[in-house]
């Protein structure tokens, strides 16, 4: 099939134009002269005196005036027939592509170390070689008027082509005409056009690796281990306005309100920390929540200080807030939360993602979680849908709680709607929890359909049928009931019946179920209920480093990857300021992609190899200090060090997620 640019090459003489040069030079009659010119550059064309031929097509009125005129008219009108044919663009464009080289520059009203795109400052990269977050880079500082962004090539290279491919009189004149008429060709008519060719192609191009890359963050993101359904109590840090603390109880349902001044004085120091120990105390709190904006460490420490006087003491994790004040004041938060105010709604969100991330940040657009790279400048359309495809198929993976679930949550299963999503949590609110999942059928516009695209994602936990809480699908509970009958095992020994399956396989291969139907059915009985996810961890950030100031080259450091780019990771070390490993930096070894070596929210061990207070620029290193040259860490290198013990899990970053149309084909009809 032809490619884009083939088939606009193709349709060019035919699109309609706007009074050109060459339509003007037809309406003064000259197009007889164009061809007459045309005529004579053949091998064997005659020689004739050009001017002489065009004092035949010269009008006082409506015409050219002088010989001049007319031959400068025919050239513009040969000009416009070369520029449109379709073998010499393509034959260009992918010269450029091959052979061009991007440049580019900072203005100089932007003085040296004032902005972000210093690395632009004379850089350099050939079409065909540059990274895609560098054209990202080159775009988005060309449009903030910060760079100036060329491309560059060998013109002559250009023009003997076209002269080798266009000239084949041998006649000096015609010869000289046709030079000059290629020239004019190209550089009115061709080149602007053919360099915004070959950058839209190279910027879709990088859209796309942008893309990959930020679905690969998000899907990271959001399958995070969560730290498990338990009471909590989150804090969202401030100074002068104080802490907003809210407490959950273990199904994330909020429960009360406070806030505290831990930072405003000694007093208030004091009666925050009575308070906070009272919440604590109260809800016999499990999991403490403390967002990483401003006052983040101030507030860890603070908490800290309260918890070393509790015998019992709650877990505390410092939770990545991106997108908490978005979701807090849009439609979502307004519907799940009428009478709180946006704040309390902010502090809700960083507990309810401490407890289960998935579940919490379906509720956000992705753009908003902070894990892509150069999302703003990318296909919006593209990265739309891309995004969406990657919440469902990560939703899908996971499962879904029927009774717990948020409406934003259900919305995300296959076959599942906005409207039916809305269905299910009202006929949950009247009816009182899902005992069993044909009970679904109840639900208003819930039909069979949906129902065989949604049963296999959708959990039931403690129900009547212990096949509810796997992904087998109910049209497949007829064989695990015969199975069980046939052996004597209860339904509810579901590792027994799928023990008893992997033995006697072949016994259960109808025309209708398949082996590797069965086998799907064998892995789900295996661990039913188990989450997919990995085991929770989390960082400990060093006590005494809150700012940028206060770290120092050669400090070693815990953080938290909170973003993965091409060109390396940025990881959290607790000092309001991500700072970049390079993927230079990344490991002893050469790594091409550095999704390889780390992921988002991955605990990792860092040091810092240089500080730029006045850029906020911070470069760490995850290289044995004894190494040098570009090296990376093995994975092993690199492990995470606190970990909370949760239900068994396995690891989901040893084997890659399965793809929506993996998992549609997989659980979403019959077994």
């Amino acid at each position: 099939m032809p490619a884009k640019n083939e088939l606009e090459d193709l349709y060019l003489p035919y699109r309609p134009k706007r009074r050109t040069r060459a339509t003007i030079a037809k309406e003064k009659g000259l197009n007889g002269l164009a061809e007459f010119i045309k005529s004579l550059n053949q091998p064997n064309g005659a020689s004739v005196e050009l001017e002489t031929e065009a004092e035949k097509y010269l009008d006082s009125e409506k015409g050219a005036k002088t010989a001049e005129e007319a031959l400068k008219g025919a050239a513009d009108i040969l000009a416009e027939e070369v520029s449109e044919k379709a073998e010499l663009r393509a034959y260009l464009r992918e010269f450029l592509l091959e052979t061009g080289v991007f440049r580019s520059g900072i203005k100089d009203d932007h003085p040296e170390g004032s902005t972000k795109f210093e690395m632009y400052r004379q850089f350099q990269a050939k079409v065909s070689a540059i990274a895609p977050h560098n054209l990202l880079a080159l775009c988005r500082g060309e449009t903030e008027g910060i760079l100036d962004f060329d491309l560059d090539f060998d013109e002559n290279s250009v023009l003997s082509y076209l002269e080798s491919e266009e000239i084949r009189a041998k006649t000096k004149s015609i010869r000289d005409f046709y030079r000059s008429m290629l020239k004019d060709a190209f550089n009115r008519l061709m080149k602007t056009s053919l360099i915004s060719e070959v950058r839209s192609e190279k910027k879709a191009e990088a859209d796309i690796e942008s893309i990959k890359t930020f679905e690969a963050n998000l899907r990271e993101l959001l399958l995070s281990a969560p730290a498990g359904m338990k009471p909590t109590l989150a804090l969202d840090p401030g100074f002068r306005t104080g802490c907003k603390v809210a407490v959950l109880d273990q199904t994330g349902k909020f429960l009360q309100y406070q806030a505290i001044f831990p930072h405003t004085g000694q007093g208030q120091r004091k009666q925050a920390a009575e308070t906070l120990k009272e919440l604590l105390e109260k809800h016999q709190i499990e999991l403490i929540a403390i967002g990483n904006g401003t006052a983040s460490r101030e507030t860890d420490e603070f908490t800290a200080e309260v918890l070393a006087t509790l015998e019992k003491k709650p877990v505390k994790v410092i939770v990545n807030e991106s997108g908490a004040s978005i979701y807090s004041a849009s439609n979502v938060a307004i519907s799940e939360f009428p009478d709180l105010d946006v704040t309390v709604r902010g502090a809700i969100s960083i507990g309810r993602r401490l407890q289960d991330p998935l579940a919490e940040l379906v509720k956000i657009d992705p753009k908003s979680i902070g894990v892509g790279q150069y999302q703003h400048d990318v296909d919006q359309k593209l990265l739309k849908k891309k995004l969406d495809e990657t919440v469902e198929s990560c939703v899908n993976y996971v499962g879904v709680d029927l009774n717990t679930a948020s409406k934003e949550l259900l919305t995300f299963v296959s076959g599942i709607s906005p409207t039916i999503a809305n269905n299910i949590v009202a006929y949950r609110n009247q009816n009182g929890a899902f005992c069993d999942r044909k009970a679904l059928l109840k639900v208003p516009k819930l039909g069979p359909k949906t129902f065989e695209q949604a049963a296999g994602f959708l959990r039931i936990r403690g129900g009547k049928n212990p096949l509810d809480n796997t992904a087998v699908h109910p049209e497949s509970y007829g064989v695990v009931e015969a199975i069980a009958k046939n052996f004597s095992v209860s339904l509810a020994q579901t590792s027994e019946i799928a023990q008893r399956l992997k033995a006697n396989l072949s016994q259960y291969v109808t025309e209708a179920i398949g082996e590797p139907t069965l086998r799907d059915i064998v892995s789900e009985l295996e661990k039913p209920g188990r989450d997919p996810r990995a085991e929770f961890t989390y960082a400990t950030f060093k006590a005494g480093i809150k700012e940028i100031s206060d770290l120092q080259v050669g400090m070693e450091l815990e953080g938290v990857v909170t973003n993965v780019a091409n060109f390396g990771a940025f990881v959290d070390v607790g000092v309001h300021q991500d700072g970049l490993i390079h993927v230079s930096q990344l490991a002893d070894r050469f790594v091409s992609d550095p999704k390889q070596i780390v992921k988002v929210g991955q605990v990792v061990k860092v040091r810092v190899m240089e500080v730029n207070e006045k850029l906020k620029r911070i470069s760490l290193s995850m290289k044995s200090p004894d190494r040098t040259g570009t090296q990376t860490v093995r994975q092993s290198e690199a492990q995470p060090i606190h970990k909370q013990k949760t239900q068994p899990k396995q690891n989901h970053s040893e084997t890659k997620p399965p793809t929506l149309d993996d998992l549609r084909s997989k659980f979403g009809k019959k077994h």
